[in-house]
């Protein structure tokens, strides 16, 4: 039409204008409807969250203490999660006074996280009973009893924030010195003073720019800042080598003095030097004893003993032949 002489160009470009001022809001409604249907399915999910009800509540005589002793005893625990008919543990019955090490170690799904959940108080036992120092779980407030637990996952969690915020996030009027000091006994000290900044080096999310096994270090550090009477490892050096695992094992038995310490591993290096080992299996506890004691018995631990240090014998008698 332009080129026929029936259309001027500046009508042509006039036309195109206004096309795109009633396409570009029609192609925007359906970003915003896309945008509404996943606010409406992440508010639907929060609000669940948010009005879900407190199964785990303080007591109207919550007993709020700066020090507990650390004198953990399950005396035959049975837990079930919601309304699962199999049972996560099953008359689980165990005695562990302060400054003795349990190590629990079995199958993926056998129960040993579950322990430490109900020590945390994370969950109700559905049969039998928990007891710290001589008084149940349940009377203890839950701030009071969580502040005396020190916990350092597989999947440790890092702040974008310093190292040193990060380290004293359990104590935040923790001084210089004892931030130090808890990375020093991690063996975490060193590499953080390669950093460009140091202590005041920041992190990425998750800890971004660490490797797994600073991350865990770091992880360490922070529960030993904290001076918890209750510390629980779950598999806490498995991101690390086995020479730092040895270091981190030294630095580790002189913070285990005189604390209650629960070592969850699947290797058996991490926790052969524990006062007791509890093998479970299925939720129960199969076997019970120290390094020597299980090897002797030739049960399952002495089967998954076997099975990592297979290899190891391998090589030793290639070596002498």
């Amino acid at each position: 039409m332009v080129i026929g002489g029936n259309l001027q160009p500046g009508e042509l470009v006039a036309f195109y204008s206004l096309i795109w001022y009633i396409i570009w809001p029609i192609v925007n409604l359906g970003f915003t409807i896309n945008m509404f249907s996943q606010a409406k399915a992440s508010g639907e999910r929060l609000l669940e969250i948010l009005e879900a009800e407190e199964t785990i509540r303080d007591g109207e005589t919550g007993i709020q203490t700066e020090k507990i002793a650390g004198h953990v005893v399950f005396d035959n625990v049975t837990f079930h999660y919601g309304n699962e008919e199999g049972a996560a543990l099953k008359q689980i019955q165990f005695d562990a006074p302060p400054g003795k090490t349990i190590g629990l170690i079995g199958a993926t799904g056998s129960g040993k996280t579950s322990i430490t959940h109900l020590i945390s108080r994370f969950y109700e036992p559905t049969e039998g009973e928990i007891l710290i120092d001589g008084r149940p779980i349940q009377a203890y407030g839950l701030k009071s009893l969580r502040s005396h637990i020190g916990c350092v996952l597989q999947e440790s969690f890092l702040f974008s924030s310093t190292i040193q915020a990060n380290i004293a996030y359990g104590r935040p009027d923790a001084t210089m010195e004892e931030i130090v000091d808890a990375a020093k006994r991690a063996q975490a000290h060193d590499f953080i003073m390669e950093l460009p900044d140091g202590y005041d080096t920041v992190l990425g999310e998750r800890g971004m720019g660490l490797s797994g096994g600073q991350k865990q270090r770091i992880a360490i550090a922070r529960a030993i800042c904290i001076n918890p009477s209750i510390l629980i490892l779950d598999d806490a050096t498995s991101a690390v080598d086995m020479e730092t695992e040895l270091q981190i094992q030294h630095a580790l038995r002189e913070v285990m003095k005189g604390r209650t310490t629960f070592i969850i591993a699947h290797r058996i290096s991490s926790l052969k030097h524990a006062d007791e080992i509890l093998v479970l299996d299925q939720g129960r506890i199969v076997e019970r004893g120290t390094h020597e004691e299980l090897l002797e018995n030739q049960g399952l631990y002495q089967r998954i003993y076997q099975i990592q240090y297979r290899d190891h014998q391998s090589v030793a008698q290639n070596q002498r032949c």
